[in-house]
């Protein structure tokens, strides 16, 4: 069994497996699915929801904060991220006060900048570090930074970024050289956004071979995976099946016969490549 939680480098402690929730609240024809979905992840522990005021243009915090109507905060971890446009001082302070007006809570556990811009990072940071001292957010962090943005940063902010959230899964495991290693060094989690590389993964014919042997579904697979990596996934799904389905990956631990295996159909880096991004 993978463990269920980790501790970030300001002490905080964060589920180890989450929902996300790109390309929800986009529609409201499906609002309601999206918010069922994302509330039977919750009742099957998965306490951890990624957003961002970027998706649906506001509409995905929105239906987040549907979904955790009523609960206990405190047995919740929500993310959401800032949009580079609006990362200046009074604009990322602003941006946090929408967020949190959307999601209708009084604080984020994390509170990312979605990527690099044009505003400098000391300002963005001088930002963030406001918030949580202001008690709006409890930690922030960074993501689709590659190693020298993470450089870059870490000597802008004193170490205060806990984590980055990087495209990573079976497909894409150019982090593997150096960023996931030096984050590793540091202390700094590393959260993947489409550990499913957006469903292609599961067509793989060499992941639905592994799965079917193992009695497992491809996604299991996929995600169970990445946990074995210390890496915290963030799948998104609005079939309150699938949701349940994912959550099990925490429960299975695949042999170092079956890794291999992956690594053979799903080679890792032999070089330095760019950060993938989608």
């Amino acid at each position: 069994m993978h463990p269920r939680t980790l501790t970030l480098s300001g002490g905080i402690t964060i589920p180890t497996l989450g929902q996300g929730t790109w390309f929800m609240g986009e529609s409201r024809f499906e609002r309601k699915d999206e918010v069922i979905a994302l509330r039977r992840g919750i009742d099957l522990g998965l306490t951890l929801i990624d957003t961002a005021e970027m998706y649906g243009n506001g509409g995905a915090e929105e239906v987040v904060g549907e979904a955790i109507v009523g609960l206990p905060r405190e047995s919740l971890f929500i993310i959401s991220k800032v949009l580079p446009a609006n990362a200046s001082k009074n604009g990322t302070i602003a941006a946090c006060e929408r967020s949190l007006r959307r999601m209708k809570t009084d604080y984020l556990d994390l509170y990312l900048l979605h990527w690099r811009e044009n505003y400098p990072l000391s300002e963005t940071f001088a930002a963030l570090q406001a918030l949580k001292d202001a008690g709006k957010i409890r930690a922030f962090g960074v993501s689709n930074f590659d190693t020298p943005d993470m450089v870059q940063a870490a000597k802008v902010d004193s170490g205060g970024s806990c984590l980055n959230q990087v495209l990573y899964n079976l497909g894409s495991r150019g982090i593997e050289w150096d960023l996931l290693p030096w984050q590793r060094e540091r202390n700094i989690a590393t959260m993947a956004y489409s550990p499913l590389h957006q469903t292609q993964l599961l067509r793989k014919p060499a992941m639905q071979k592994i799965a079917r042997e193992l009695s497992i579904t491809p996604a299991q697979l996929a995600l169970s995976w990445l946990l074995h990596q210390g890496v915290i996934p963030i799948p998104k799904s609005s079939d309150p099946e699938r949701v349940a389905e994912n959550r099990n990956a925490w429960d299975i631990v695949l042999p170092a016969e079956v890794l291999k295996r992956l690594d053979e159909a799903f080679p890792p880096p032999s070089h330095k490549m760019p950060l993938d991004i989608l």
